[in-house]
């Protein structure tokens, strides 16, 4: 979230696409009922189904599954060709006045630089900025010409008019444009709306750029930065947002530092390629600190082995050959080049799509370990369960340990929520039988490696060898110590740059923020963002002061809210070019006269006066917003809609000559595994219920109670052309297998017209499997298909083709 929970009841609109959060996150949907009750906002949702939250909603929208970008650029294009913007917002700070490479195009569906043989795009140079002389980007303060990133907007989008957003998305036109008028309300500088989102945005193979089309809208409207606006990410439970900051996965490092690659042959020039320079004079360019993030962290990981000498320990970082996410870890798996996994906390037999391939994968390991509080379906892959999971374990040579860790209650540690809120959380009971806590375990595997490589060697023992591990008890590293590590310290004493006599920190205190990081190696930080969660001060995530001064619910003393307890990202948006609040009721940041205040830490540089033009949006090196991402984003600078790679429609109605996006990550073999709408006619969608939490709560019996049986929801158009009436048992397929389950024929999910054809949509619940206490059901994501977004690899469960009948 750039905003967070309580924020919410700052929206004068609350716009919810992409998710169901009356059902997926009912504590925190409070705060979207305390804008409507105090605040009279409007709550606009649109989703396929007729959910809990559209329940409650002022306006309701249907939509086809898959068609999201086509609706937000009909969005876009009202708010441009209706002058529906906030011009001093657009004009100062985002880059829609930059230039772009008059080389730049897009044609029958693609942009200029595609390379059809490696489905991708080989050469993006006609994406970048027009530069000057100066090394800096060149603007069009009068946003005409017709390079400006806001004349090719315009351009772009006027495609995308409102009956082709009835062609494409099925919405009826009446309700679209009623969304867009409320919508196009927060145009003005005291009118804010807050985006919700969850995994109906993300998990297509366009997801990356559903989300920046939700980013462009609120940039066009001037609501980043304000309280009651921003893109507010519904994370899927308690510490989502605290693995991901972590960066468990191998793209990445924590903080989201880019990770090495092959290409990187040198410390020099990986850090090089992470440092960008300025774009537009004066700015702040914060990742230019790319240096100082992770010398930081070498000295957190390796201590006294990262040094100047040696590089930072670069040698010892593993350099990636290409993709490393969950989809092509199991894809080599299935192609028999991975021995062992290490499976922590993860149940990718029920959560990963297409269940046959990631079965077939798991089988082909020599080793599994399974580190969890439960006996997951993946850690008995290999396990008969009836239909449910039909296997042979005769010619399975997989051998699976499974070592039994804690659950969250049961250990103490920080929980990070999806307002970015690090709160620190105490245990409550002790764990049962055998079970040990994640860290314990890990630690002793660990210094068993270890003891391994110093008595037998290995080919390059050096970066497990000089890994610090410097805790109290090395077999259980407690929590307080960890979190201490990853905020950082000072390795000797600090000076002040300014003052070489005076000493900021003395060797070993703890630092209260990223600023004081040095590229040199006199400072150690596991994580830069969470630099101040555990200062000289204290544990500040175990705060639990919610005193509210400003009344907008910024509780700074509650918790630590990264970075450095800023509340609302980008705060400096919140205010115009002379620093007054765009809405003096809702102040988030001011300018006082010598310094910025308000009711936020600064996301500015303290005394960066109004007048130095320092401009709001200090990560990018342009320092403002971008509408046009450049040659960032791996399937083109401006979102475009692609159908589904299942889709009920044979043509692309936007351009027929490309059907699906063309650089979205799918394997030879997956593409042959797609369906067609001749074999299986109905769309298919997946998602979540309030009485279930994703595979967990099936070992519940509370869970099982309320919830009981797997079910799937049919429309009452499409029930009555199949003879299915509510509680009969029906048989779900796709091209990769079946679900049985048991039919809710309902009211909630209507067919739509979508370019000229009546199209039906299934929904199925996610939580069930062959393990738990609940009644067993099939995995289904034995339906789902093997293809995933083009820029993070998320999978498209939710838009896929299946037939149904009933049993």
């Amino acid at each position: 979230m750039t905003n967070h929970w309580v924020d919410f009841k700052n929206a004068d609109v609350v716009w919810v696409m992409g998710g169901n959060p009356a059902e997926a996150h009912p504590c925190g949907f409070k705060w979207v009922v305390e804008a409507k009750k105090q605040r009279k906002a409007k709550l606009i949702v649109v989703d396929p189904r007729f959910n809990r939250t559209a329940a409650v909603a002022d306006v309701y929208a249907p939509i086809r599954p898959g068609s999201n970008i086509a609706f937000f650029g009909g969005v876009i294009n009202y708010l441009l060709s209706n002058d529906k913007i906030h011009h001093d917002y657009v004009k100062h700070y985002t880059n829609a006045a930059f230039l772009i490479d008059p080389g730049f195009k897009f044609e029958d569906g693609l942009f200029s630089g595609y390379d059809e043989t490696k489905r991708s795009y080989g050469s993006k140079d006609t994406w970048k900025y027009q530069m000057g002389a100066d090394g800096f980007a060149r603007i069009d303060e009068t946003l005409q010409d017709p390079n400006c990133v806001f004349q090719l907007m315009k351009k772009h989008y006027s495609r995308y008019t409102p009956e082709m957003v009835n062609k494409v998305c099925g919405t009826p036109k009446d309700a679209f444009l009623k969304i867009c008028e409320i919508v196009a309300t927060t145009a003005a500088p005291n009118k804010t709306l807050s985006y919700l989102y969850a995994l109906g945005l993300t998990e297509h193979s366009n997801g990356s750029q559903n989300i920046r089309c939700a980013a462009m809208i609120q940039l066009l409207l001037g609501n980043m930065g304000m309280a009651g606006g921003g893109i507010n990410a519904l994370r899927g439970h308690s510490n989502v947002q605290g693995i991901t900051d972590m960066c468990l996965y191998a793209q990445t490092l924590p903080g989201y530092l880019g990770a090495p690659t092959d290409a990187d042959k040198d410390f020099a020039t990986y850090v090089a390629k992470r440092t960008p320079k300025a774009l537009r004079p004066g700015q702040m360019n914060f990742p230019q600190n790319f240096p100082k993030w992770f010398v930081s962290l070498t000295k957190a990981w390796y201590g006294n082995a990262a040094t100047k000498e040696t590089n930072f320990a670069y040698d010892y970082f593993p350099k990636l050959g290409g993709a490393s996410d969950a989809l092509s870890i199991f894809n080599d798996m299935f192609m028999g080049k991975v021995n062992g996994f290490f499976c922590q906390g993860f149940n990718p037999l029920a959560s990963l799509p297409n269940k046959k391939k990631v079965g077939d994968a798991l089988a082909k390991l020599k080793y599994m370990i399974v580190i969890d509080p439960l006996a997951t379906d993946t850690s008995e892959f290999w396990k008969p369960h009836g239909e449910f999971n039909e296997v042979d374990p005769s010619k399975i040579e997989t051998e699976v340990f499974r070592l039994p860790a804690t659950f969250f209650a049961e250990t103490s540690g920080t929980l990070t929520n999806s307002g970015r809120v690090v709160q620190w959380g105490w245990k409550a009971a002790n764990a049962p039988g055998e079970s040990k806590d994640d860290a314990e375990i890990i630690a002793e595997i660990f210094l068993t490696l270890r003891k391994m490589y110093a008595k037998d060697g290995g080919a390059f023992p050096d970066a497990i060898r000089d890994l610090t591990w410097a805790y109290n008890q090395p077999l259980s590293p407690s929590p307080e110590e960890v979190l201490k590590e990853i905020n950082g310290k000072a390795l000797v004493d600090l000076t002040d740059p300014k003052d070489p006599t005076k000493i900021l920190f003395k060797a070993g205190d703890q630092l209260p923020s990223f600023g004081f990081l040095r590229d040199d190696g006199s400072t150690s930080c596991g994580n830069w963002i969470y630099c101040g969660s555990w200062s000289q001060a204290g544990n500040n995530t175990a705060r639990r002061d919610s005193s509210d001064p400003s009344g907008l619910g910024q509780t700074l003393n509650w918790g630590f809210s990264w970075p450095v307890n800023r509340r609302i990202l980008y705060n400096r948006a919140s205010a115009d070019l002379q620093g007054k609040p765009w809405d003096g009721s809702r102040t988030v940041l001011k300018w006082t006269g010598s310094k910025w205040g308000g009711n936020d830490v600064p996301d500015m540089r303290p005394d960066a006066a109004p007048d130095q033009y320092v401009m709001p949006f200090i990560m990018t090196p342009e320092g403002v917003g971008r509408l046009f991402s450049r040659e960032i984003m791996a399937d083109g600078p401006l979102p475009e809609h692609y159908e589904p790679f299942e889709s009920p429609i044979d043509n692309n109605p936007m351009h027929p000559k490309v059907k699906s996006n063309p650089v979205a990550r799918v394997y030879k073999a997956d593409m042959e595994a797609f369906g067609t709408a001749k074999d299986f006619p109905y769309v298919a969608t997946t998602y979540r219920l309030v009485e279930h939490f994703h595979f967990w709560t099936k070992f519940s019996k509370a869970n099982a109670i309320v919830q009981p049986e797997q079910f799937v929801e049919i429309g009452e158009a499409l029930a009555k052309e199949k003879g299915i009436k509510a509680g009969d048992r029906v048989k779900v397929r796709s091209n990769r297998g079946f679900i049985k389950a048991v039919a809710v024929v309902t009211k909630r999910i209507k067919s739509l017209e979508v370019d000229g054809k009546q199209v039906h949509t299934i929904g199925i619940p996610i939580h069930w499997g062959f393990k738990g206490t609940a009644k067993p059901g099939f995995i289904t994501n034995t339906l789902t298909p093997y293809v995933g977004d083009a820029n993070v690899n998320t999978p498209e469960f939710k838009a896929f083709l299946v037939n149904v009948e009933k049993i």
